[in-house]
């Protein structure tokens, strides 16, 4: 059996059990927050622990990275949608240390795509630049700073809304502001 049909099961007796009572809550975030950050699995609870986040106090948005690589991507209109359809506030931008993107390439990714079969031609894409689309970055810090920058300059944001960044521990939780 593999890790979804596990995972199935146990959900039939989450389920049966009403294991969901300690969750239920509603779409808006109560502290009228929204926190963009790493898909790193080390702050799949880390992160929610380590900022004194209970179910329902946030919406927590996360990518490779923790960043927004184009104004117009996924995670900006996830907080665009935050902000006027949700009553967000405030925004985080939380990187963290030890991150994978840090230094990833397309030219990692290319060698990895061919050996698992990716044809040379869907490498060749005219519609995107993937040495671009699958790059890294190189300093942690320049990324939360330029994520913030995107997020504060993008022009569907209205002023008013506050965003900060952050890079937290990936082992201990200690958040560290970047200005």
């Amino acid at each position: 059996m593999g890790n979804i049909d596990t995972i199935l099961e146990f959900n039939e007796q989450f389920v049966a059990s009403k294991g969901y009572e300690a969750h239920l809550t509603d779409k808006y975030p109560d502290k009228k927050l929204a926190v963009l950050s790493c898909m790193d699995t080390r702050l799949s609870v880390l992160l929610q622990d380590a900022l004194g986040l209970k179910n329902g106090d946030a919406k927590i948005i996360k990518n490779a990275g923790a960043v927004i690589p184009s104004p117009w991507d996924s995670a900006m209109r996830s907080l665009i949608v935050a902000v006027y359809e949700l009553g967000v506030e405030e925004i985080m931008v939380v990187a963290h240390s030890g991150c994978g993107a840090c230094h990833m390439s397309f030219g990692h990714f290319r060698q990895e795509m061919l050996a698992r079969g990716i044809p040379e031609s869907s490498l060749q894409r005219a519609d995107v630049n993937l040495d671009t689309w699958l790059d890294g970055f190189h300093d942690t810090e320049a990324s939360v700073r330029k994520t913030v920058a995107t997020i504060v300059n993008h022009p569907l944001i209205p002023s008013g809304i506050t965003v900060r960044g952050f890079i937290i521990d990936s082992a201990t939780g200690l958040l560290t502001e970047i200005l």
